[in-house]
This record gives C-alpha cells, sequence and structure tokens, in this order.
C-alpha cells in the first residue's frame, strides 16, 4: 500500500472512531413530554394521555443513520376521563399493568432519511413491547435537532442539546392480547398512538 493511500485509511478510521455520539435522556423534569392513544370505534372514542415517559436514545446528531435506545412508558401513568374505564384499562382484564408495567420501543434502525435543516424526517424500526407480547413495528418519525438549546427549556439552569421526536403510528390491540375480538363496537381494536417527546443530553 502506497504511504499516502495508508495515511489516508488511518485517517479514515481515526475520524469513524471520534465521529461524536450524544445519549438524550427523555425523562422529563417538566412533565411536558407525552403520548396520546385513541380508539374509534363505532359506538365509542376512547383518548387517553400518559406524561410517564423515560428512556434514552444514542446517536450522532449530525449522522443519526445507527442509532440505539429505548423509549419507555409507565403503564400505570397511562389515562382516560372515565374513572371506572380507567381502572378496567390498567386492570388484569385489558393491560394487566401489576404483571406488566411498561410499554416501550426499543429503536434498532433507521429507514429513509430526509434532512431539512435541523429537522429531518425518517422511518424507524424497532420492536414494540405491550403486554408481555413484543413485535417489530416501523413508524415515520419526525426528528428535529437542537443544539445549545436545553439551557431555553430549563430556563438557563442546564447548558446542553435536544433532541425532538414526533411520531404517530397505529397498532392493533388483539395482536398484543388484549381482549381479541372483544367489545368491538366500543373499543377499536386498532389503537392510534402520537407521541411528542424532548430528549436532553446535558453539557458538562
Amino acid at each position: 500500500m502506497k504511504p499516502y493511500i495508508a495515511l489516508l485509511a488511518a485517517a479514515l478510521i481515526v475520524s469513524n472512531s471520534l465521529a461524536e455520539t450524544s445519549t438524550f435522556d427523555f425523562k422529563d423534569p417538566k412533565g411536558v413530554n407525552n403520548v396520546t392513544f385513541t380508539l374509534d370505534a363505532p359506538l365509542e372514542s376512547i383518548s387517553g394521555t400518559t406524561n410517564g415517559i423515560s428512556g434514552t436514545i444514542t446517536l450522532d446528531p449530525e449522522n443519526p443513520t445507527e442509532v440505539t435506545g429505548k423509549i419507555i412508558v409507565d403503564a400505570k401513568s397511562l389515562r382516560v376521563p372515565n374513572a371506572v374505564m380507567q381502572d378496567h384499562m390498567l386492570g388484569d382484564g385489558w393491560l394487566d399493568t401489576e404483571a406488566h408495567p411498561e410499554i416501550s420501543f426499543e429503536v434498532s434502525e433507521i429507514l429513509n432519511r430526509q434532512k431539512d435543516g435541523p429537522s429531518g424526517t425518517a422511518e424507524v424500526t424497532g420492536v414494540f413491547s405491550l403486554k408481555g407480547i413484543s413485535k417489530k413495528i416501523t413508524a415515520p418519525v419526525k426528528v428535529t435537532y437542537l443544539p445549545g438549546r436545553l439551557a431555553d427549556r430549563t430556563g438557563g439552569s442546564t447548558e446542553g442539546d435536544l433532541l425532538v421526536v414526533r411520531t404517530t403510528f397505529t397498532f392493533s390491540r388483539s395482536e398484543f392480547g388484549i381482549k381479541p375480538g372483544e367489545n368491538l363496537d366500543k373499543v377499536s381494536d386498532t389503537v392510534t398512538v402520537s407521541l411528542a417527546i424532548a430528549g436532553a443530553a446535558p453539557k458538562n
């Protein structure tokens, strides 16, 4: 190998190994991060929300084609307006949150990334886990990287970067063993989930 080719190869290896990655924490002390869910059946439309969100995502914000991490929702934090309906939803007949306290999405791959300034769209593939059942799904996402903006969100108390993630996707409750085929007039089998969360990467 010619000397200059060897030097170029070494430089590429070093630059790749030094690619700056950041870990973004989605446990929001302000409680603003939220997930909403809707089940629109013929007789009733049920909507709920939660801000019991945690988890981390690690990536290179300038080239986020490879990403690792998991977003976790505290299943017991899910809320609907009707108190009786909420008790049923969290109980062992439906979500069984005592036995399955977490709902999670573990990221494995980003596809079809399109960048537009600080924002971008992509398809994120990962494993969605609910009530003890895990399935691979792909969801469209919009991601906005905001370097140096963490202080704006925290009132100047902490310096760092933000990663804002928004997505909407659907799944079938029957595929996760939640009353398959039952109560379809009042509780839709299709669940629509919308997520709007910001992760923080503080700087020392």
